[in-house]
């Protein structure tokens, strides 16, 4: 089985970086092409560059799609969730607290902002941690909102963002 001897990340993800600009550890591309509606969104295929994600993105039926593939916002609930679930697992692997029972669930929500009239995403993050003691439990959650780059995102924005138009 190729999943056979998975092991958590190492905890050295955990030192302070003491660098003097963005050191990239991992970067991926995903493309995106508009398929049969000429729209990303309503229709299109994304595919990574290694070739290990391939989904049909289609509009969600609530946003009168048809509902029948993914979606951005599941995308990120998926990527939220997952990052911030790992952060976490780190910060008790450390701490000697046992994290397999835990889960982290992302709800992300795609709406209307009145601030600029145009759109937001807001997002909730659900965790649970059975048998982990309530004080114990939010200052390891307040610890993975600090180390959780999605986190980070959500509260600050992105630092940088560069479109290159070929």
């Amino acid at each position: 089985m190729e999943n056979e001897g998975l092991q958590p990340p190492p905890l050295t993800l955990l030192d302070r970086y003491l660098g003097q600009g963005f050191t990239a550890l991992y970067t991926t591309t995903v493309t995106v092409a508009g398929g049969q509606a000429a729209h990303g969104r309503a229709s299109g295929v994304a595919r990574s560059d290694d070739g290990n994600l391939i989904l049909e993105l289609r509009l969600p039926a609530a946003l009168g799609g048809p509902g029948s593939g993914t979606n951005p916002e599941q995308l990120f609930a998926a990527g939220y969730a997952a990052c911030f679930h790992g952060a976490l697992s780190l910060l008790a692997r450390r701490a000697g607290i046992d994290m397999t029972p835990a889960t982290v669930a992302a709800q992300v929500s795609f709406g209307r902002d009145p601030v600029d009239g145009g759109y937001a995403l807001v997002a909730e993050i659900r965790i649970r941690m059975p048998g982990v003691a309530r004080p114990v439990a939010e200052e390891l959650v307040r610890n993975t909102e600090r180390l959780c780059p999605y986190a980070k995102l959500a509260r600050e924005g992105m630092h940088s963002i560069v479109c290159v138009i070929d």
